[in-house]
């Protein structure tokens, strides 16, 4: 049995389709139908279901593709701690947020590759935190930042990093009286524009906004961030979005960012990775830096524009 064939099977189960996995692998489509068909007669079990296009894994398929994942993240695992012994570490990071939370990742990568000047960094910036969860148990990233909740499997570590708040952006006339915080309610009669509602951030604030007893419309529903700044950008809509990402657009010329109270949320985010035994070196030395980094004090300092007004 070689790596290489496990990769073919790994490649294979996340495509679902001959021809891209063969792709991904850089490797003829024929080669890698033969040696996954080494591996079925090599272990005895049919793996793949066969007809005129791909149909899927076999029951024994789904099995071995468990241990696949894991045996090429143990291989990768012993690769970087042999390399880490000899000349530092080394390799490629892979970290997965959400979208709400990408913002704040550079606060973790900045001081990473400053430690690990041989290490590149990959950040995959719109997942949904459930996506993050399923990727760390499949050995597809090293990390995520997502939201930390009680029913985060005891198969996770997770670092606390900050509490995500919320700010209201509006044109300046349209600032609730002007006032240095604005209500849910307040919010909820403006012309919004929001993250899309299969996404958590948008989970988040319409829990928040029932807790207040009123329901948003939304004029414009997005499910980049980017996006929504671009939107409010404009002037024609006012944007629920978080604190963090003032540090990364700043406030519009024309804006104002006020801190939304009645009630006031905050929703914890942090860093998570998976319990394994030996560790990823990649991982933990990502930890180290997540344990040893203020990230909160970073985000509380906010621009020193006369829109913004500091939350309390």
């Amino acid at each position: 049995m070689l790596f290489r064939q496990l990769e073919y099977l790994v490649a294979l189960s996340r495509e679902r389709h001959f021809a891209r996995a063969a792709q991904a692998c850089h490797v003829s489509q024929p080669a890698l139908s033969e040696a996954i068909r080494k591996l079925e007669d090599e272990l005895g079990v049919p793996l793949v279901l066969r007809g005129r296009r791909y149909e899927g894994l076999t029951p024994e398929g789904e099995r071995i593709v468990v241990w696949a994942q894991r045996l090429l993240a143990d291989r990768d695992a012993l690769k970087s701690e042999v390399g880490a012994l000899r000349t530092g570490l080394s390799g490629r990071m892979r970290i997965g947020s959400v979208p709400t939370a990408s913002g704040a990742v550079a606060l973790l990568t900045a001081p990473f590759c400053l430690a690990h000047p041989l290490v590149t960094v990959e950040v995959a910036a719109d997942l949904r935190s459930e996506d993050i969860l399923r990727q760390l148990r499949n050995f597809e990233i090293d990390a995520g930042v997502t939201y930390l909740h009680k029913g985060l499997a005891d198969h996770f570590r997770a670092v606390p990093m900050y509490e995500e708040r919320y700010v209201l952006l509006t044109g300046t006339a349209d600032a609730p009286g002007h006032r240095s915080t604005a209500t849910w309610a307040e919010a909820s009669r403006l012309p919004l524009c929001l993250l899309t509602e299969a996404m958590q951030g948008r989970q988040v604030l319409d829990e928040v906004f029932a807790e207040a007893g009123v329901r948003p419309s939304p004029r414009v529903e997005t499910d980049s961030v980017a996006a929504l700044f671009a939107h409010v950008r404009t002037g024609r809509w006012a944007g629920i979005v978080p604190h963090t990402w003032l540090h990364v657009f700043g406030v519009p010329h024309g804006m104002r960012a006020v801190p939304m109270t009645e009630p006031a949320r905050s929703v914890p985010v942090g860093l998570v990775t998976v319990v394994r035994e030996p560790e990823s070196v990649m991982a933990r030395a990502l930890r180290e830096v997540a344990g040893r980094t203020d990230v909160a004090a970073t985000l509380d300092r906010l621009p020193g524009d006369h829109g913004v007004t500091s939350p309390p």
